[in-house]
């Protein structure tokens, strides 16, 4: 079983279960978390900058926090599925 990088309708986990890693969804899944780590290395950027800048404000400082929260449950979603893998 592989858990897969998004979530159902009902927020609940998503998983694949098949043998075969070359399948059209294991491709997608795939996709979607090079994506996701792509989009975490651009939030962590931006999110250095703007603790970086002493003048930024509070919308600034919240804003990238709340993009650095959305990443870090992407990025550990993948670690996850990716070490289940493996055993």
């Amino acid at each position: 079983m592989r858990l897969l990088p998004w979530t159902g309708a009902d927020g609940k986990a998503c998983y694949l279960s098949t043998d075969d890693p070359h399948s059209l969804l294991s491709h997608l899944a795939d996709d979607v978390e090079a994506a996701q780590l792509a989009s975490a290395e651009q939030v962590l950027a931006g999110a250095r900058s703007v603790l970086g800048d002493p003048k930024a404000g509070e919308r600034a400082v919240r804003f990238a926090l709340t993009r650095a929260v959305e990443s870090l449950g992407d990025v550990l979603r993948v670690a996850v599925s990716r070490s289940s893998d493996t055993r």
